[in-house]
């Protein structure tokens, strides 16, 4: 497996005006990881896939997997010359054919026997060992996902791609398979893309994640660090619940509803005067001692945590606590805040005085 290398690409739709999807796109997916590409519908994330895959061709830029450039100026190598694995929306299992089948059809070079051995290797990897002969329509959506990831590993490629590969599946099903598929692909060495919207997959699956926005990627970074350092408010709602606070940056600290908070040396805009400080919500938690006086207004109860909406002075400020911290709503609670702050300029601030 290699490392994957996209520099400046650039791809339009013709339209009035045209359509531009991808905007001067640079993406390193290092050898044997696995990259999110986390964004919402027609961000252009799909179109990335597509010209990795080579089913398209960029208008500028260059596209390398390994030492070899696929896609570039004068240069397109056909997608059945790239070693690329695909594991589509929904399996997209052939439903003339069998598992075995399946799992075969990108093996016509190998002998009969030789793809037989291959087939009953890919299924073993995968859990499904002897299933050659099932028909698909009587696989459960997972072992379709299973199937599929077979057929991509079974040619032997360079990258793997997986586009959307978890959104038919139901919710109680979805994060067992990804769990599962996740682990496939690292025992196998692979070197994947994953392309989707969704936060809980993206961060479950991924070695690092790269948030696309608008045909360009905006940040790109470990899921701790983009969770705990995003570039802009933006990403940071994206990626997670956020409370915003307006507040005053003087130096290293920040003065807020929540009182003086140390401001992070990383991530956030470096902004000062007038700011919005932000903070995610389980770092608001009950105070031992001395804290910011609160009024519980609501909650939402999930099991393993609870929202829980405060009332501070004016301000609404919501806090993520653990599903056995239960107060009584209208009661008077202190709080404190753990960690520090994210600084980001207000979009109504006046401009600093030179």
């Amino acid at each position: 497996m290699t490392e994957v290398k996209l520099t400046g690409i650039v791809k339009s739709f013709p339209g009035r005006p045209p359509t531009v999807a991808l905007r001067g796109v640079d993406l390193t997916i290092p050898s044997t990881s696995i990259v999110a590409v986390l964004g919402p519908s027609g961000c252009g994330k799909t179109t990335m896939l597509r010209l990795i895959a080579g089913f398209d061709r960029p208008d500028a830029g260059t596209i390398s997997i390994g030492d070899t450039v696929v896609s570039g100026p004068g240069v397109h190598l056909a997608p059945d010359k790239r070693r690329v694995g695909i594991v589509p929306q929904e399996g997209a299992l052939f439903p003339h054919l069998d598992v075995g089948g399946n799992v075969a059809f990108g093996l016509r070079s190998l002998d009969r026997s030789a793809r037989a051995r291959r087939v009953a290797e890919m299924l073993e990897l995968v859990g499904l060992g002897g299933y050659e002969r099932r028909r698909a329509d009587e696989l459960s959506g997972g072992q379709q996902q299973r199937v599929a990831l077979a057929r991509a590993l079974a040619v032997d490629p360079d990258v793997v791609l997986l586009d959307e590969p978890f959104t038919a599946l139901d919710s109680t099903l979805r994060g067992a398979v990804r769990d599962e598929v996740a682990a496939l692909l690292n025992d196998a060495g692979a070197t994947a893309l994953l392309v989707t919207h969704d936060q809980d997959e993206a961060f479950a699956m991924a070695d690092s994640i790269a948030v696309m926005r608008a045909g360009t990627i905006v940040q790109h970074a470990s899921p701790e660090t983009l969770y705990r350092h995003p570039r802009d408010l933006q990403t940071a709602h994206f990626v997670g619940d956020a409370v915003e606070l307006m507040g005053e940056r003087r130096g290293s600290t920040v003065s807020c509803t929540l009182g003086e908070l140390a401001v992070s040396a990383t991530g956030g805009d470096g902004a000062t005067g007038e700011v919005v400080a932000m903070l995610r919500p389980e770092q608001i938690v009950p105070a031992h001692g001395a804290g910011i006086a609160a009024v519980i207004e609501g909650e939402v109860y999930h099991g393993h945590d609870v929202l829980v909406m405060l009332r501070i002075g004016d301000e609404r400020v919501d806090a993520r606590w653990p599903g056995t911290a239960r107060f009584e709503l209208g009661a008077r609670i202190e709080v404190t805040v753990e960690g520090e702050a994210l600084v980001f300029a207000r979009p109504d601030a006046p401009a600093p005085t030179p």
